[in-house]
């Protein structure tokens, strides 16, 4: 690690962690998480250096609370309102725009967040007006549910989704994200684009750093962690924060080269130790 990376490390006014792949991985025997190596450290000594963290996963399979819970339990200090998921983001651009009725292809999960900021909710395929489509984690998805949303996008309802990436990090190995097959299968039928609300849009950043009590003018002294290059180190550069890649996920050093600059790291670590290290 170069001095001027311990700098920015050292100087950054707020954090933002992604979950899977980053400081936890699914742990399949007690149905939660288990912490990757440095990560509890790394928040406790941001806890008592009294810098402002946030954990943003893409994940919209529970709702923030339920994750914030499960990293408790792993070993984490975190509170409920420091876990994010693109719902959290979602539901506030929801309200910028002026969107107050939603159909949520997704679990209670997905839209917890957005009832919690008085936003109504339809079901998948629940008869009604809507003024935007947004999709999440949601395996249940159906034929009637693609009927529904794509008629809800043909009468104008904006189409807008948590992620749209195909993979994401888990303890077997990668997992498939299901808003990418269902955007995939919504766009082709509309000719519609979803709108990302979550990483690595600027939407999700503005909508962690304004949390943790920043300006938007901080953005440059933020530090990004996280293990995808198509979301936290594309969603960091977009934004001009500094990326910190996590080989514990889907980023490999082997493929560094392959990456177009947008998704290039501004540093590579093995884990959160040597993050730990240059902070203590």
């Amino acid at each position: 690690m170069s001095c001027e990376h311990i700098e920015r490390v050292v100087k950054a006014r707020g954090f933002i962690f992604d979950m899977d792949g980053t400081i936890a991985l699914g742990d399949a025997a007690s149905g939660g998480h288990k912490a990757l190596p440095g990560a509890i450290e790394l928040l406790a000594l941001l806890r008592k250096r009294g810098t402002p963290f946030r954990v943003f996963t893409n994940g919209t399979a529970k709702a923030p609370a339920a994750y914030a819970a499960s990293l408790r339990n792993a070993g984490f200090d975190l509170g409920d309102d420091e876990m994010m998921t693109p719902s959290s983001s979602a539901a506030i651009w929801f309200r910028k725009q002026g969107l107050n009725r939603v159909r949520v292809l997704g679990n209670d999960g997905v839209a917890a967040p957005l009832r919690a900021l008085g936003i109504e909710t339809l079901g998948a395929s629940e008869p009604g007006d809507v003024d935007a489509v947004y999709t999440g984690w949601f395996r249940e998805f159906s034929f009637p549910d693609l009927e529904a949303a794509c008629q809800s996008v043909w009468e104008g309802a904006r189409l807008t989704t948590a992620s749209h990436v195909p993979f994401f990090a888990t303890a077997t190995g990668r997992g498939i994200g299901s808003s990418f097959a269902i955007n995939k299968m919504i766009s082709a039928m509309t000719g519609k684009q979803a709108k990302v609300l979550g990483k690595p849009s600027r939407t999700a950043f503005d909508a962690a750093v304004h949390a943790m009590g920043l300006p938007r003018s901080a953005a440059c002294d933020i530090v990004v962690f996280g293990d995808d290059p198509a979301l936290e180190m594309r969603m960091a550069r977009g934004a001009g924060a500094m990326g910190v890649g996590l080989t514990t996920g889907l980023m490999k050093r082997e493929n560094l080269a392959s990456l177009v600059q947008a998704e290039q790291p501004h540093l590579l670590v093995d884990d959160l130790t040597s993050i730990v290290r240059a902070l203590a």
